[in-house]
């Protein structure tokens, strides 16, 4: 173990310094992409976009961004079980970059290979690299929490990289020039990686929790089996042999995952032979997870309808003086420049609510889990009636002005505080601590529900239907509303619940 007085970035362990400029690059490469997929995917032929209705789109950008989610649960269990975190980070890089260059080099014919290939490194990578921070630390050591805040600084000045520079070369070089920077990102990550990994410590080198014997060999053939089944279905699909439906096959994944949400959740409530109040605080660890899916099926909107309402009903011409101008030759602000707002508001307002909540609770103001869960919610739905309004414009002709989608984004971001910090706190906190793995595991699953049908609700906002919009973004609006509401009514209840023999021992 690294000796607890390492303090050779910026006060933390040496280690930190590979994670935070691994995921850095991986996170550019990530959002680069994401920003992209809806956008490519709806542009025309003739500028080399694949051409899918806005449906298809959004149904394919929910299975991606929710697959991306949901094979972090096997990823994780790979490095737990087989092969430890270290390799676990270094193989999924290596599929990401793989997957990258595929879209770079033929994005109409090997598009869903690369996704595929994006989405299973992703999965390897992200649950062990957030993993490996905290094993950075002593158990006593105190660095952790700020250790987690500088990496989580990491992850957004990744995608600010991303947004700014994926958004400038897809307006002016191209799409292949926008996914290729992807690649680029993530290939600064693994070489990076590959010289600084040296700094990371022995117990993220071995897996945690190994098979050994004939397990071990067991585990591998199933391992193998289930990679040769998945890539004989991708060239099946690719050769046209199996025909996949997207809207039709996003709905039953949704059905999917939030039934083994629901029956995993039950196994452990009924099975898991839990004391009374830990059966309590599951009950408020469940409304958590409600919350948490209903506020990602509205703030995913960001790289899917917003997306494309900034690109088709959104001012972003420039004026002849302005900076990008002069010194770029711009004349419009690149659509996915929009998506920056999230990550800049996310920067600027961590220390605000990282302070608000410490403040609260000296005054002795300390609203449940859930209280705050619902509020996030009906902040982030606030964003969607600043949509209905701009809409509305939108419905009569006019290009709205930049300022409308920004503060939605604002919205959206301070809606994503009041919640997406506190969801995992309260998993944590309120989990049963022989479960606790487990049910990390089950509420990821959340985001994987709510990105998937983030994707189903985008399919409804077609431009060329904009008269429609004012209605759907109302509608969502008000349901959020309605949702964070009931929520709000029962962490009345819930706030008994959090507090149920917390302080016994495991």
């Amino acid at each position: 173990m690294k000796p607890s007085n390492d303090s050779s970035f910026f006060g933390h362990p040496g280690g930190l310094k590979t994670l935070f400029f691994t995921e850095m690059w991986e996170r550019m490469s990530y959002y680069g992409m994401r920003a992209l997929l809806v956008l490519f995917m709806t542009a025309s032929l003739q500028t080399q976009g694949l051409g899918l209705t806005v449906a298809t789109a959004g149904a394919i950008y929910g299975l991606y961004t929710g697959a991306v989610y949901f094979l972090g649960l096997p990823g994780g269990w790979l490095a737990d079980r087989l092969i430890g975190g270290k390799r676990a980070v270094w193989y999924g890089g290596i599929i990401i970059f793989a997957g990258h260059i595929v879209l770079a080099i033929d994005l109409q014919n090997l598009f869903f290979v690369g996704l595929i290939l994006v989405a299973t490194g992703t999965g390897l990578l992200k649950p062990n690299i957030s993993a490996m921070v905290g094993q950075q630390y002593s158990e006593e050591d105190t660095r952790r929490d700020s250790g987690y805040a500088l990496y989580y600084m990491g992850i957004n000045i990744g995608s600010l990289i991303a947004y700014f520079v994926t958004g400038y070369l897809q307006e002016d070089w191209g799409w292949h020039y926008a996914f290729g920077a992807a690649a680029v990102g993530m290939a600064f990550g693994l070489i990076q990686y590959h010289f600084t990994n040296n700094t990371l410590d022995p117990k993220s080198v071995e897996p945690a929790n190994p098979f050994v014997g004939e397990a071990r060999k067991r585990a591998w053939m199933a391992v193998s089996a289930v990679v040769v089944a998945a890539v004989a279905v991708i060239v099946l699909a690719h050769m046209g042999t199996i025909v996949i439906e997207p809207v039709a096959l996003a709905q039953k994944v949704a059905i999917l995952f939030t039934t083994v949400f629901f029956a995993y959740f039950g196994f452990i409530y009924f099975k898991g032979q839990l004391t009374d109040n830990e059966k309590k605080r599951l009950w408020a660890l469940l409304l958590v997870c409600i919350a948490s899916a209903c506020f990602w099926s509205g703030f995913e909107q960001a790289g899917s309808s917003l997306n494309l309402f900034a690109q088709n009903y959104t001012d972003r011409v420039l004026e002849g003086g302005s900076f990008l101008t002069s010194w770029f030759g711009m004349t419009a602000i690149p659509t996915v420049w929009f998506q920056l707002s999230n990550s800049l508001f996310i920067v600027i307002l961590s220390p605000f609510f990282a302070a608000l909540w410490i403040n609260l609770a000296k005054r002795m103001i300390d609203p449940s889990y859930t209280l705050k869960c619902a509020i996030g919610i009906v902040i982030m739905a606030s964003g969607f009636l600043v949509m209905f309004m701009a809409s509305q414009y939108a419905a009569q002709g006019l290009k709205v002005a930049p300022m409308w989608l920004v503060t939605t984004y604002f919205l959206h971001t301070v809606g994503e505080l009041c919640l997406s910090p506190v969801a995992l706190s309260a998993v944590s906190k309120l989990s049963p601590k022989r479960f606790a793995g487990q049910m990390m595991g089950i509420f990821v699953l959340t985001y994987s529900i709510g990105n998937i049908i983030a994707g189903l609700l985008s399919g409804n906002f077609d431009p060329e239907n904009v008269n429609e919009m004012p209605n759907l973004y109302l509608q969502i609006a008000l349901f959020s509303i309605a949702i964070g509401i009931i929520i709000a009514l029962l962490s009345l209840k819930s706030r008994h619940w959090e507090k149920s023999g917390i302080e016994e021992k495991a």
